[in-house]
């Protein structure tokens, strides 16, 4: 009892007295310490995290704009926004603006025009086929009369061989007139020959070189008849080649018109085939079964371009995905056929990302298609619906996406310790991951083609 009046004399001892509250709040502090350390051993599955938005993973099934083939002005629109519409189903009509196309009796003109140049083709086609005649007529014609001619020729060769014969035979008898001519006469001077025959050898010796002039003279015409005949050849030749290469100019002269002719019937149809096309297009239809989503041009009168879009359309059976985007340094981690945990924007949801079984609100997906190369400076990837998960919920094409692609369980100590220092999710690794060689479309593809 002293040492407690003791005690109480001096302050610095009343202040060192420990309260009972203090001691409580120091054993709740341990407490608390040694659960958050226990914590630190529980297990967590490391994921990586992106977001993204909901699309279709088909193509065909993605929202499309609607263009004009043709310029032209709206006469009427057929439907309205949000409006179902079955393939080939009219969406607005359009009125012609070029003035080349204003006619609109414009096909049966060009049909008139057509036929009018068929007839003038076949006109020209008889044409060419007479020309064609007439050519081998000429060369016909030309092959008997050198054949005539050349007949001739060998006609007058004879002739002058003939001749020439004649006139040494006449040579010969003229050089034996000659001989007994002076003979005779030098018989007579020696008395031997009556000057009455004497004379009468020389009648026989002037009548001898008369016919020897005759055929000398024949001879020289039968050569020139010889000359003329080969003459005549030449100028037939030329005169037919020179038939011949006119009538031939004048059937190219048919044929390149007919040829041109052709080319510009060939062209008309063209033409025509284009006009006709062109007036289907005046009528744009769907080019599939779907809602019109927003039509993007105005009301009536209002002109278009080429190529303009009109209207968007949404198909009506689509096949939701989700394109998620992941860093390049995650991508490694990331296969065809490895599981994600998503999360949809407006769906409620309680999250936990490293104990997917706790969390509520989220769905399965697995990994279908990843792109070969970045979208500034991400990658894209589309995750469809996995089939032994619950079904997606009914979102809208387009609406925000959160997703975890889940890897490794590991304790939570050494996910802290690997995001402080910025490493990279551990890898799983492809023998653990329960891939599927298609996805849940592909698979409905292949059983409906089968």
């Amino acid at each position: 009892m002293a040492t407690s009046e003791h005690k109480d004399r001096f302050a610095s001892q009343r202040l060192i007295h420990t309260p009972g509250s203090t001691r409580t709040f120091a054993r709740v502090l341990g407490g608390v310490f040694m659960v958050l350390v226990l914590c630190l051993f529980l297990p967590w599955t490391q994921n990586i995290r992106s977001s993204g938005t909901v699309t279709t993973f088909y193509p065909e099934e993605r929202p499309q704009q609607i263009h004009a083939t043709i310029a032209g002005r709206i006469e009427n629109w057929y439907v309205r926004e949000g409006q179902f519409v079955h393939q080939g189903d009219t969406l607005v009509s359009l009125s012609e603006i070029k003035e080349k196309f204003f006619d609109p009796n414009l096909l049966d003109r060009m049909v008139d025009q057509i036929q009018s140049k068929k007839s003038s083709l076949q006109s020209v086609k008889q044409k060419s086929e007479a020309l064609q005649q007439q050519v081998q007529a000429l060369q016909s014609g030309k092959e008997v009369s050198l054949q005539k001619a050349q007949n001739k020729i060998l006609q007058a060769r004879n002739k002058v061989s003939i001749d020439s014969a004649d006139l040494e035979a006449a040579r010969i008898d003229l050089e034996v007139a000659k001989t007994r001519y002076q003979r005779d006469v030098e018989l007579n001077k020696k008395g031997l020959k009556s000057d009455v025959e004497v004379e009468s050898r020389k009648l026989k010796l002037q009548e001898t070189e008369s016919k020897y002039t005759s055929q000398s003279n024949k001879l020289a015409l039968t050569k020139n008849e010889y000359l003329n005949a080969r003459i005549e050849l030449n100028s037939i030749r030329a005169e037919y080649d020179d038939k011949i290469a006119k009538a031939s100019s004048d059937l190219n002269a048919t044929l390149s018109y007919y040829y041109e002719a052709q080319a510009e019937i060939s062209k008309m149809n063209s033409e025509y085939a284009n006009v006709q096309i062109r007036n289907s297009y005046y009528h744009i239809v769907a080019p599939q079964s779907g809602f019109v989503v927003k039509t993007l041009v105005a009301g009536i009168g209002e002109t278009i371009k080429e190529g303009d879009a009109i209207a968007t359309i949404l198909s009506k059976n689509i096949h939701k995905a989700v394109e998620l985007y992941i860093k390049p340094m995650d991508m490694p981690l990331i296969s065809v056929g490895r599981h994600v945990r998503l999360q949809f924007d407006g769906w409620p949801a309680l999250v936990f990302s490293g104990w997917p079984d706790v969390s509520f609100g989220t769905f399965g997906g697995q990994v279908a298609v990843i792109d070969k190369i970045d979208t500034k400076g991400l990658y894209r990837v589309l995750v469809v619906p996995d089939e032994f998960d619950h079904p997606w919920p009914e979102v809208q094409i387009g609406s925000g996406v959160y997703g975890w692609a889940m890897m490794n369980d590991v304790p939570i100590w050494y996910e802290l310790w690997r995001q402080l220092n910025g490493f990279p999710p551990d890898y799983k690794g492809s023998e653990s991951i329960d891939l599927h060689e298609d996805n849940i479309y592909d698979k409905k593809k292949k059983g409906t083609s089968k």
